[in-house]
């Protein structure tokens, strides 16, 4: 057998320790092994995986950089399992620990040691052991050795509390068992702690190293590297287990699972050369003539003029181009900064899939990456329903999800769900959804991703493995998208996120169209790291104060650096909007389009509740025709919703895109779904009241795109811009916002949206709002603290403020509850980092319902039940992209569906509303329970596992836990309440005060 590099530092003992063990192949691996593949694997990644921002941010808190930087990774990899070498873990394999007691290493049997084994996990007993280890062969000080070992006692993802750590100590017999045994036990410990140092060339290092004081986010950093590299190199279809495992040298071995493995390499991003106009013409195709916007330049040139690269929040009106400009700041600043690769993230599933092929164009433009082979990942939990994201999958070929001391379950899986036992095969030159970078703890360590907002804000969920999604994070520019969006809850979380960005000096991109002042100052204090770096400045130099309602505006920080601001102009582009508020009611509304219609046109209706949405829907029809009303909210199930989105950006797109706009009239009548994601353009604009900044987006659908001279293709009435705001008692003495509205987004603010409006509504001298110019005046008027609104409102406003404080306080202390802690002292060990945590549920509906302040929810999967008993899919589906047919596709009761057909039932998954949260939950879910099907709920279809099933009958009805459920692709899901008791339970739902933003979807 070929002698490793530690094993022949080794005598007989050391040998016969295990680390790795298969009940069903009595494979087994030595700890020495292990040990080896382990370093080695940490070394590669070190030198061709990690972006060189993370390597520069850990070299930084060592005395000879880059070099103590590698050696203290492969080391810390090395010597992660060496609380293997200890009774409580070794007695758990009779044959393997009866080989260790041939070699003097005595220990009880597991059951002998009973229930204590639990206090010396191997992660906790290394740290232990290494900490024992550095004080006496080395002469560390015992508070400087925390910090250092907590990488080892971390590496299952939860590091050590420090109770836990005072109760082994109280063990000692778990770490070595008692008399001459017990010396043998140390010897052994000492021997393989000896030879690692040695082997790994650190033992000229620690003297020097026990002065070092590693910053907490370095810890962090060290501890993720440690769990990757244990997590491939504990791989047995990477590194085979004994005895078929020794028969090729170290290096065969290495080699051998680093080809298997295949990782794409970071992006290594160089700053563009050239002008701002230059660089967006290559990267995005502009059209001839066409040049870049204000804002777009104003962001380069303000990227390029950082000392370093930091935050930048950018706030311009809608259509200004913001996208484009974030991912140019993220390309300037990923080369200066060091990062490997972006993550855009968006506030929805929707606006995830839609941004997610403008990524990959991007990347097929972008030097470094057009032409190389770089991972990409969509990252929402139906990730892998979208075409796009599918198709980058069945390029990348299987998955092996690796088996990780239980952390991950180990199968092999094709993209569209058939198992397979195929050889991988290889990707060339192209972006790839990388089969190792799967699952939800190794998604995000993808260079490129488009996702979610959860994504994010789990890096501050306390949560298992947590040092895996910082890693991720730490190697990419962040680009968060529709900031607004995100109520006071969910800002708890981004502000400890950002905090912790700023700390790994993580470049990030902050879009919004419509943010109030303090929030913007906020997200600077966050990031920045000082409670004073709120005060911006014009210039390098030259201190300047930007007015709150400066608009566009540019706010560029650097971590612990003062801001800098730059007001550029908007673009030419500019509409005049006339606000007019109208009564409440179906007969009001159908009677004023009558009215406006009359020579035709296209109207968008926006209701801020899907009950709403469907009264609406059927009085319109009633009048205009079924044919010539659309329905658009989000509760359709998935495939439905898709098509939705795809025919409303048929219909009313941008005219270069676009030839099928209605002729006549048409309403679509939609929920805030309208409000983001969709390029779609009407010409007038019927809205409930709802908060200015969301009822800003609204407009931001009417006129979006020129038709025509003056928009002379429009009808004639209907080209001038207008929105017409209902959904409010307008006559009250106290304007009074319909209940479902109140629930959604609270009276007061509410109220103070409406006081905002006031000098543009009707009555009196009507004023135009003016796009963009008035955006920022009414946002930071709406959000600020300054009395707004008639002397008779106040009364109202002050009743309405208490009890939004109330909310808002109560929003930020139960998000607290799990938030992550700030960044502490360098030199403080991470011990109870994630204490009293959440477990291992980040990304999960447990953890989604955790970083966004929703009550939990009931995803189900709709299928149809025929007259005859049997199951399929829903009758009216359309084809794929292979043109395979959809609609009606037989599901078996009796065996598990084939992939194809248990794909396009999952795809019709669709998240049951709020009538089934609270009491009525546990009701829904027994009914529902019901139904169980074991060939698909169990784990033979990968696609249909642990799904709740929604059998429609013939009629597409079903009642459920006191509801009746009717489903129509027309109108997605009505529901209505058939008793007294859900009657009571349905008028609960829905807070009081609401929720900002919450009704967005993860």
């Amino acid at each position: 057998m070929p002698r490793s590099g530690l094993l022949c530092r080794l005598g007989g003992p050391a040998r016969a320790v295990w680390a790795k063990h298969d009940r069903d192949t009595d494979g087994w691996l030595p700890l020495w092994r292990h040990m080896e593949d382990s370093a080695a694997v940490a070394g590669l990644l070190w030198d061709r995986w990690l972006p060189v921002g993370v390597r520069r941010l850990v070299a930084e808190a060592l005395p000879q950089g880059e070099s103590d930087a590698r050696a203290l990774v492969v080391w810390l990899a090395g010597v992660h399992d060496i609380g293997k070498a200890t009774p409580a873990f070794a007695c758990q394999v009779d044959q393997l620990a009866d080989a260790m007691r041939d070699q003097g290493l005595e220990m009880r049997s597991a059951k002998a040691m009973g229930p204590d084994r639990r206090i010396a996990p191997h992660g906790l007993a290394g740290q232990v052991l290494l900490g024992e280890w550095l004080e006496e062969r080395h002469g560390w000080a015992p508070a400087r050795t925390g910090q250092f070992t907590v990488a080892v006692g971390g590496h299952h993802g939860v590091p050590p509390e420090y109770g836990q750590i005072k109760a082994l100590y109280e063990h000692e017999e778990l770490l070595r068992t008692p008399g001459a045994s017990g010396r043998v036990w140390r010897e052994v410990q000492t021997e393989l702690l000896d030879a690692c140092a040695e082997r790994f060339g650190v033992t000229e290092r620690l003297g020097e190293w026990r002065t070092a004081k590693l910053p907490q986010p370095v810890q962090v950093l060290l501890t993720a590297l440690v769990i990757v590299s244990d997590w491939i190199a504990s791989n047995p279809d990477l590194f085979p287990y004994f005895p078929d495992g020794a028969s090729r040298s170290d290096q065969e071995r290495l080699a051998a699972a680093w080809r298997g493995l295949d990782l794409p390499d970071p992006w290594r991003a160089e700053e563009p050369a050239g002008s701002a106009q230059e660089l967006f013409a290559s990267r995005f195709g502009l059209p001839e003539g066409a040049t870049a916007r204000p804002v777009q330049e104003a962001a380069v040139e303000l990227a390029r003029e950082m000392e370093a690269p930091g935050l930048m929040i950018v706030e311009a009106p809608m259509g200004e181009g913001k996208t484009e400009a974030a991912l140019a700041v993220a390309e300037i600043f990923a080369a200066r900064s060091g990062v490997g690769g972006v993550f855009f993230a968006l506030p929805t599933m929707a606006t995830g899939n839609a941004m997610f092929p403008r990524l990959l164009a991007w990347l097929d433009r972008l030097p470094g990456v057009a032409g190389a082979r770089r991972s990409v990942h969509l990252a929402h939990s139906k990730a892998v329903l979208n075409e796009d994201f599918a198709g980058l999958m069945a390029r990348a070929g299987r998955v092996e999800a690796v088996d990780v001391d239980g952390a991950e379950a180990s199968s092999t899986w094709q993209s569209d769900g058939r198992r397979t036992d195929d050889a991988r095969r290889r990707a060339g030159a192209e972006l790839v959804a990388h089969a190792w970078l799967r699952g939800r703890k190794k998604a995000m360590l993808a260079s490129f991703v488009a996702g979610t907002i959860d994504q994010l804000l789990f890096a501050g969920l306390k949560s298992r493995h947590l040092a895996l999604r910082h890693l991720a994070v730490a190697g990419k520019a962040v680009v968060i998208d529709e900031a607004h969006a995100y109520d006071t809850y969910m800002s708890v979380y981004l502000d400890r996120v950002l905090s912790w960005l700023g700390a790994y000096r993580v470049p990030v991109v902050v879009l919004s169209a419509t943010l109030p002042a303090s929030r913007r100052r906020e997200l600077v204090e966050a990031y920045a790291g000082r409670a004073d770096a709120v005060m911006p400045a014009e210039g390098p130099a030259a201190a300047a104060t930007a007015p709150d309602d400066a608009y566009p505006l540019l706010t560029a920080v650097a971590p612990g650096g003062a801001p800098l601001v730059r007001r550029p102009q908007a673009s030419a582009r500019s509409t005049t909007v006339c606000v007019e508020r109208i009564a409440d009611g179906q007969d009001v509304l159908v009677a004023r389009l009558r009215s406006e219609l009359a020579d035709g046109g296209c109207v968008l209706v926006i209701r801020n509740t899907v009950g709403r949405v469907l009264e609406t829907a059927r009085a319109l029809r009633e009048e205009f025709g079924a044919e010539n009303v659309t329905v658009a909210h989000s509760c359709f199930v998935d495939l439905d919703r898709a098509g939705k989105d795809s025919r409303l950006l048929q219909l009313f797109g941008p005219p270069e895109r676009t030839g099928e706009r209605p002729v006549g009239r048409h309403i679509v009548v939609a929920s805030q779904v309208a409000e983001q994601s969709l390029d779609v353009d009407f010409d007038l604009l019927v809205s409930d009241l709802c908060p200015v900044d969301l009822l800003l987006q609204r407009m931001g659908r009417l006129h979006r795109h020129r038709r025509g001279q003056d928009q002379a293709d429009r009808p004639e009435r209907l080209r001038t811009a207008r929105c017409l705001v209902t959904g409010v008692d307008w006559a009250a003495d106290v304007p009074a916002p319909v209940r479902g509205s109140v629930a959604v987004y609270g009276r007061y603010a509410l109220l103070r949206s409406a006081a905002a409006l006031l000098p543009h509504l009707d009555g009196g001298p009507r004023k135009p709002v003016q796009l963009p110019t008035d955006i920022s005046p009414l946002v930071q008027g709406a959000y600020g603290e300054g009395p707004v609104g008639p002397d008779h409102w106040q009364d109202a406003l002050k009743t309405a403020r208490e009890q939004f404080d109330r909310h808002r306080d109560d929003q930020a202390e139960r998000a607290a509850v799990f938030r992550l802690g700030d960044v502490g002292k360098a030199g403080r060990p991470l011990f109870g980092w994630v204490a009293a945590g959440v477990g291992d549920t980040d990304d999960t509906p447990t953890g989604h319902a955790q970083v966004r302040d929703s009550r939990d929810s009931l995803e189900v999967v709709v299928v149809q039940r025929r007259g005859d008993g049997s199951l399929a899919t829903l009758p009216w589906l359309g084809a794929d992209r292979r043109n395979r047919q959809r609609a009606g596709v037989e599901l078996p009761q009796d065996a598990t569906p084939t992939p194809f057909a248990a794909r396009t039932a999952a795809s019709c998954g669709l998240r049951l509303p709020l009538q089934f949260s609270g009491p009525v939950l546990d009701r829904a879910i027994g009914e529902l329970e019901q139904l169980y099907l074991p060939h698909w709920q169990g784990r033979n279809s990968p696609w249909l596992s642990d799904q709740l099933i929604l059998a429609l009958d013939e009629d597409c009805q079903i009642q459920l836990a006191g509801f009746r459920l009717r489903y129509s692709p027309e109108d997605g899901l009505d529901v209505t309440r058939t008793t007294r008791e859900s009657e009571a339970v349905g008028s609960r739902g829905g807070s009081p005060l609401g929720a900002g933003s919450s009704y967005v979807r993860p």
